[in-house]
């Protein structure tokens, strides 16, 4: 690990044992939904994580969680915590790094992809940086594939937005306001003039001054999705589907994809600093079509 001082070294310990913790708790809240995703509707066994270890050759390393089951097509469940030294270029486009260009890095992200073209995609991820300065960033959004789940006023949606307001309310009244207008900015695409899904909140660089406040803020919003997206699911995984509607899925998923590859900040970070390949690429769908 870089020479950072105690402090910095233990708020990076601090905040992956949280990552890590709430790592396991979303595989068991999803592989509870595998085994309650009724048999008519969902063909073969519940699906489990495989968990697999990695180590970054420039240091550090996570852990890569992947369930290919029958209600979740593809969910991609990730903890890291990665250090070393950025770039040049990436030094240039971050804050608080001058000619000391090491950092540390920990994070936990989640991307999930139903069978079910009913069941909205969910993408989380929160994550702590430290260079000479230290910060939080993530957020969580709502991909809706049908076209009448995908306004803002759709059930869905509101139980979503409302879940979060409440973990953003408990630190500041200001912030889902802010965070929520950061989503919508951030998952648009410009070359289709329109968003990805129906948002959530979008934070970076997130820092009050109080770590603790702070780290509290990251756990909500974690939690937040923890207790929200397992109601979502399970208020629309019996309900049938056409091919018509798995056409439809396939090609909105094809802005998922576009999103990723072209936008996506943080997949830009885990390539460009040496991450894991498959980890960091398991956000794009299992499957996906263009018209």
């Amino acid at each position: 690990m870089p020479a950072f001082d105690a402090s910095t070294q233990e708020r990076s310990r601090r905040a992956a044992a949280w990552f890590e913790a709430l790592r396991d708790r979303f595989v068991v809240a999803f592989e509870a939904l595998e085994d309650e995703a009724p048999d008519e509707l969902y063909a073969g066994p519940p699906g489990r994580f495989e968990l697999t270890p990695w180590a970054r050759e420039g240091g550090g390393g996570g852990v890569m969680g992947m369930l290919r089951g029958r209600f979740f097509e593809k969910c991609g469940l990730h903890v890291s915590r990665v250090h070393g030294q950025f770039t040049p270029e990436m030094a240039a486009a971050m804050p608080g790094v001058g000619e000391d260009r090491r950092f540390v890095a920990t994070g936990v992200s989640l991307i999930a992809h139903m069978a079910s073209p009913r069941v909205p995609a969910v993408h989380m991820n929160t994550r702590y940086l430290a260079t000479s300065a230290g910060w939080f960033g993530g957020g969580a959004d709502l991909t809706p594939l049908m076209a009448e789940q995908r306004g803002e006023d759709s059930p869905d949606a509101a139980l979503f937005h409302a879940a979060l307001k409440r973990a953003c309310d408990a630190h500041d009244g200001a912030w889902h306001e802010r965070y929520k207008a950061e989503c919508d900015r951030y998952f648009f695409l410009p070359h289709r003039g329109e968003p990805r899904g129906v948002g959530g909140i979008f934070f970076d660089r997130h820092d009050s001054g109080d770590f603790e406040r702070d780290l509290a803020f990251a756990r909500d919003v974690g939690e937040a999705v923890l207790d929200v997206f397992p109601q979502i699911a399970r208020h629309r995984m019996s309900e049938p589907w056409t091919p018509a509607d798995r056409e439809e899925q396939l090609v909105r998923r094809g802005r998922y994809v576009e999103f990723n590859l072209l936008y996506d900040r943080g997949t830009m970070f885990g390539l460009k600093t040496g991450g894991n390949i498959e980890s960091i690429l398991s956000s794009m769908p299992p499957m996906v079509k263009w018209p």
